[in-house]
Formats: structure tokens, C-alpha cells, sequence
């Protein structure tokens, strides 16, 4: 974790890198999970990926109302449903993309105390988790397809979803 952490924007060529497991969630990646959570409600975000603070680790926080989730090593075991909705990100100011993803995830990962955990997430929880499963695989949601609006000042939002419609993590 760099000394002051700040969220690394686009075209920064980290959000592009995959990250790499965690070996044991440990007093180093409790502070990791909680700096993440910092930024992002400071941010107004629901969602941040480990990777958007520089650090290439599988970390994800997300936070859609229902209580923080802070998963290391996060794997999805099953998804169903979909739908296609807006999606905005820290990382990428200004800019929302449609993005197709599944309504109905089972997620597993280890949680901030160090034990495993399953979690079957839905809605806008479930769309969250994928959006940073992607950043920490590589993948910006430009990567899903153009943008559809673009704030030329660079800001918008963060942490509304506009007519339920999108989301920004």
C-alpha cells in the first residue's frame, strides 16, 4: 500500500494490469480494505477495486446501501440474469457506458477477518462486484463498449444512479 494512496485515473496503465491474489488477509490488507472504503465514501462511490489505488492485489469494497463488503480473492461461482444499464467510474470521470451483466451473482472470497465467506448478491450489489471483478482482471468499462456521455469537465455525479439507471463504482 503506497504511503498516500490516491485513485488512479485513465489512461493510467495500472488499471490495465491484472492483479494478483492476497496469500493471507493480514493487518496490511485490513488497512488496504479500509483505506479503500475511506476513498470511495469519500468519493461517493458504492464500489472500489485495489487496483484503482495503485495496488495490483484481488481486493474489492463495495458499499450499495446494505453494508460494506470487503473481499479478498473474490470469485464469482454462478451468475444469472441480466440487463443492460449505465455504469460510471471513479477511475474514469465524467464518462458512463452501457454495460450488459448478470442480475444474480454468487460470490466467494475470503472477508476482512480472514475467513472464507459466500454471498449470493442481487441488483445493483451484483453489477457492483462484477464492475470490480473487471478492474481487477484489467478491464475498464470502456472496454464493454463506447461511451454514451461524456462530462467534458471531467466530473460527474459519483454515487447517484441517475433514474436508476446507472451506478458508479
Amino acid at each position: 500500500m503506497p504511503p498516500r494512496a490516491h485513485l488512479r485515473l485513465y489512461p493510467d496503465p495500472v488499471l490495465k494490469r491484472k492483479a494478483v491474489p492476497v496469500t493471507d488477509v493480514d493487518g496490511t490488507v485490513r488497512a488496504l480494505m479500509t483505506t479503500m472504503a475511506n476513498i470511495m465514501y469519500t468519493c461517493q462511490g458504492i464500489g472500489m477495486a485495489a487496483p484503482q489505488l495503485g495496488v495490483l492485489r484481488r481486493v474489492i469494497v463495495a458499499d450499495v446501501g446494505e453494508g460494506l463488503l470487503s473481499l479478498a480473492n473474490p470469485e464469482v461461482l454462478s451468475r444469472e440474469g441480466e440487463e443492460c444499464l449505465l455504469e460510471g467510474c471513479l477511475s474514469i470521470p465524467g464518462v458512463t457506458v452501457n454495460v450488459r451483466r448478470e442480475t444474480v451473482v454468487v460470490v466467494r472470497g475470503i472477508d476482512a477477518a480472514g475467513r472464507p465467506c459466500e454471498r449470493v448478491v442481487t441488483g445493483l450489489a451484483a453489477r457492483v462486484v462484477l464492475h470490480e471483478l473487471d478492474h481487477l482482471n484489467g478491464v475498464l468499462i470502456l472496454d464493454h463498449g463506447p461511451a454514451v456521455d461524456v462530462d467534458p469537465r471531467g466530473g460527474h455525479d459519483q454515487g447517484t444512479v441517475p433514474s436508476g439507471d446507472g451506478m458508479t463504482s
